[in-house]
C-alpha cells in the first residue's frame, strides 16, 4: 500500500491493523464491518498488535513493550472511532478515565465528562470525510506522541465571529501533534496540537490583518 511505503498510515488502515486484516483497502475505504464492530465497540477489548502489524506502522522505536503496544492499540482505536465515515462517540469517550482530559491546546479549550462526545461529531460537521494520517509514532511507557494530519473536504459549516461561513468543497491538510498520557489502559490526558492557520487557509478563511491594526 502507498501510504505504508512512505512510513504513513490512516486511522482507518489503523484498524485494519488491530482487527488482523490484510493491509490492502484504499485509504477513504472501510474496514470490513463485521471486524470493524468487533474491533471498535466500547464493549470490546482492545485487541493485541502482533508484531507483524507492529512492522507496518511508522513506529520510531520498534522495541516496545506488551504495556507500551498495549496503550498504541488504545490509541489506534481511539483514530479510528474519529473517522468521519463512522464516527464511534461512546468508545472514544469510554477510552478516557473518569477524570480524562482532551486538550486542544492550540485554541485553549478543555473538554472532559460528558463534553468529550462534542468533539468528534464537531470535526464531522466541519469535514464529514474527516480522517487522521498518522505519519510518525513514538511510544515511551504511558506516553504516546504521534506526529500526523488532519484531513477531509470542507463541507460543513463554520460558525465565525462573523457570521456561518459555509461549506466550499476545498481540501484540508492541516498538520498536527498528538500527545496521549495513559493510565492501566485509559487515556488521562490528551494533548492536541493542531495547526489551525494551515487549516483555515485551505478551508478558504483569510484572517483581516488590516482591520486589527486599524483598530490602535
Amino acid at each position: 500500500m502507498k501510504l505504508l511505503s512512505r512510513k504513513s498510515i490512516t486511522a482507518t488502515t489503523a484498524i485494519a491493523v488491530l482487527g488482523g486484516l490484510s493491509i490492502a483497502a484504499a485509504p477513504s475505504q472501510a474496514a470490513n464491518p463485521g471486524h470493524r464492530s468487533a474491533a471498535v465497540h466500547s464493549s470490546a477489548a482492545v485487541p493485541d498488535l502482533t508484531p507483524r502489524q507492529l512492522a507496518e506502522l511508522p513506529l520510531t522505536n520498534r522495541h516496545l513493550t506488551k504495556h507500551e503496544t498495549h496503550n498504541l492499540a488504545v490509541v489506534l482505536r481511539d483514530y479510528y472511532a474519529a473517522e468521519g465515515s463512522h464516527i464511534d462517540v461512546p468508545t472514544f469517550v469510554n477510552s478516557f478515565a473518569k477524570d480524562g482530559v482532551f486538550d486542544d491546546m492550540v485554541s485553549g479549550v478543555a473538554y472532559r465528562g460528558k463534553a468529550l462526545g462534542t468533539v468528534l461529531p464537531y470535526m464531522k460537521s466541519l469535514f464529514s470525510n474527516v480522517h487522521r494520517d498518522l505519519k510518525r509514532i513514538t511510544v515511551n511507557g504511558d506516553v504516546v506522541s504521534i506526529e500526523l494530519s488532519i484531513q477531509g473536504t470542507f463541507d460543513g459549516q463554520l460558525q465565525s465571529p462573523a457570521g456561518v461561513i459555509k461549506g466550499n468543497g476545498h481540501k484540508v491538510d492541516a498538520p498536527t501533534a498528538d500527545f496521549w498520557y495513559l493510565h492501566n489502559g485509559k487515556v488521562e490526558k490528551f494533548d492536541c496540537f493542531v495547526g489551525y492557520s494551515k487549516m483555515y487557509s485551505d478551508m478558504g478563511v483569510n484572517f483581516d490583518w488590516a482591520s486589527a491594526v486599524n483598530k490602535h
